[in-house]
This record gives C-alpha cells, sequence and structure tokens, in this order.
C-alpha cells in the first residue's frame, strides 16, 4: 500500500478562475480552500496540484511565472499552518505560439502523465486517493487515472472535502 493523496485542479478549484492567471496580485483562494489543504494534510494524504497551464505554449507568461506563483501560494499557506506536497504543470497547448510547448501531450488533463507522474514519485496508492477539480476534463483525468474524482460545483470546498473525505 502506497501513499494516499488528494489531487487539486488549481483555477476554479483552489482560486477563482482567471483566465491565464500568472501574478499573486490577480489570485483569490476559493472559500475554504486553504482549510481544505489543511484538512486533508491532517488526515494523512500529500496534497498535490494537476493543472493546465497553457498560457506558456500560447506566449501570455512564461513558466518562471507558474513557479513564482505556486512558490507564492505555498508561503500564505503556510500562513495558515498549511502547505501543498507538489506542484504538477502542464504548459503545452496545440494551438501555442511558443514551438518548444506547441504540442498535444499526455500531460494536459484529461490526460494522466501528470497523475501518473505523482504517483511514481510518491508510491501513491491510487484506489486510496481523490482528485478534486470543477472541469468535466478533471474528472476525466481522474477516472482514467484510477483515482476518485470530487466535482467541485461551488460553495466552501473545505465544507464538500469534509463530506467527501474522512478517516
Amino acid at each position: 500500500m502506497g501513499t494516499k493523496a488528494v489531487f487539486f485542479d488549481r483555477d476554479g478549484t483552489l482560486n477563482v478562475d482567471v483566465h491565464y492567471l500568472h501574478r499573486p496580485e490577480d489570485f483569490h483562494w476559493i472559500p475554504g480552500a486553504q482549510e481544505a489543504i489543511s484538512y486533508v494534510k491532517k488526515l494523512g494524504y500529500l496534497a498535490i496540484v494537476i493543472t493546465n497551464q497553457s498560457g506558456v505554449a500560447r506566449g501570455f507568461y512564461p513558466e518562471t511565472d507558474i513557479v513564482a506563483l505556486h512558490d507564492w501560494m505555498n508561503r500564505e499557506l503556510a500562513k495558515v499552518g498549511a502547505s501543498l506536497d507538489d506542484i504538477f504543470y502542464c504548459p503545452h497547448h496545440p494551438e501555442g505560439k511558443i514551438p518548444q510547448y506547441t504540442k498535444k501531450c499526455a500531460c494536459r488533463k484529461p490526460g494522466t502523465l501528470l497523475i501518473d507522474d505523482a504517483c511514481e514519485r510518491y508510491d501513491i496508492d491510487r484506489e486510496g486517493s481523490f482528485f478534486v477539480g470543477d472541469a468535466v476534463s478533471d474528472m476525466e483525468c481522474a477516472k482514467a487515472a484510477g483515482v476518485k474524482g470530487i466535482r467541485y460545483t461551488g460553495g466552501n470546498l473545505y465544507e464538500l472535502l469534509r463530506q467527501e473525505i474522512r478517516q
């Protein structure tokens, strides 16, 4: 038996969906998101973000902006005693403008490569793990990866996870 994880989509699940978000000043936490991360960590799950970031391929921002934003997220989470164990992102898009990122890939959700990589890196037990996301592609990714999908449709994320994930 491996480690259990809760995979979180980022935009629309942890933060208000602002198209091509890449700056901390544009980031706004979804109600209960920080508490939800803290909750799953207290239950013994890894908290891992799985996110598509096609803005890189489209030339809207460089990968360094994504890394800086994710570092900022963890600094903000630390203020409330929470943290993300890792963040996996796909910078690709088949209709991009930056050649090195313009491609069809297996890491872009609903592809499962990001979850597969996380499972390998952390020896994650897929059957005991969850993927929380707001989009159909998140739920398709969860199913294809062999983890239970939890669809977030609004409201307080912490309250949703308290209902769906218990020890």
